[in-house]
């Protein structure tokens, strides 16, 4: 069996016709930043059709922990927000899942 996956749901409002650059910081900030953070297994991002000022980032954690506590209390969330805040309308919302059932 395998072992839970935590998932880490971010959703941002960006600043209006910021997108593409906003599209390249983001897969700079998962690829060079993110990805070398502890328990870090993977990430997607998707941008909204209704309003493509929105963007939703999934990223998939070991634990809690290792968002929480390591990513987030340690130096690489500064590297991560410097690149993609600048693009941020208003602060994103976070929230935390755990699978409940798997097709």
């Amino acid at each position: 069996m395998e072992p839970p996956v935590i998932l880490e749901i971010a959703n941002f409002s960006i600043v209006s016709g910021q997108g593409a650059a906003f599209e390249e910081a983001i897969q700079r900030g998962l690829s060079h930043v993110a990805s070398r953070a502890k328990g870090f297994k993977g990430a997607k991002v998707n941008r909204g059709i209704e309003n493509p000022e929105h963007y939703v980032l999934q990223i998939f954690w070991e634990t809690l922990e290792d968002h929480t506590v390591g990513f987030r209390g340690g130096p690489l969330f500064a590297e991560w927000r410097a690149l993609i805040g600048p693009y941020f309308a208003a602060d994103p919302s976070v929230e935390h899942y755990t699978l409940v059932s798997k097709p």
